[in-house]
């Protein structure tokens, strides 16, 4: 009775597609087979020093729960892309495809974002995955949204930006959203690899 009555106050809507979801569940079953599909190596534009990888297109269920994570400050997502991010780092792991990192290093976001989303979202799935996480990554107080640049821009954008506040114990794996140019992993890679961290490479959430 109590869950019939949740149902129609707070009805429980996929954050993946907007389709209402099962029971106590934020993702339909559809959107949680999409979800755990097997990540891919992918090559952006800009040349990152260590294989990218991607869990999916930017479309569909991978685009809908980075747009309830980011825009619509879905945090009970969180917790459900951290598992799918445990998930394709243990296939990559076990493929050989990356070696076994000691830690995720989420990929650097303005503070700004990070508070209108209630605290950023990657850090969160990172954590969310059981993995050790180090917040190593920053980004100069006058970099400007990325979304809002093209390949050219994002590049000079990020020139000298990141920086590496935090040095990781031993070897790491850097993790974003969305791969679009590869700007922000290339210069993220090439912050830690010139602290002398080792990567064993890159995942993101999806390739746009």
């Amino acid at each position: 009775m109590l869950g019939e009555v949740a149902d129609l106050l707070l009805p429980r809507y996929c954050a993946g597609c907007g389709e209402p979801a099962e029971r106590w569940s934020v993702l339909c079953a559809r959107c949680r087979r999409l979800l755990a599909r097997p990540p891919q190596r992918v090559f952006p534009k800009v040349a990152v020093p260590a294989p990218v990888f991607a869990l999916g297109p930017y479309a569909d269920a991978h685009r809908g729960v980075i747009l309830a994570m980011k825009e619509r400050n879905n945090l009970a997502v969180r917790a459900h892309v951290g598992a799918v991010l445990a998930a394709a780092l243990e296939h990559l792991e076990v493929r050989g495809d990356i070696a076994v990192a000691d830690a995720l290093v989420p990929a650097p976001t303005r503070k700004a974002n990070a508070r209108a989303r209630g605290g950023d979202p990657v850090r969160a799935v990172c954590e969310a995955s059981g993995r050790t996480t180090c917040p190593a990554l920053t980004l100069r107080s006058a970099t400007a949204d990325q979304a809002e640049l093209d390949e050219v821009g994002r590049r000079a954008n990020l020139q000298g930006a990141v920086h590496v506040r935090k040095l990781p114990a031993g070897s790491v794996v850097v993790v974003d959203d969305v791969v679009t140019t590869g700007a922000t992993l290339e210069a993220s890679v090439a912050a830690l690899l010139a602290r002398g961290v080792g990567v064993a490479g890159c995942v993101t959430l999806a390739e746009a």
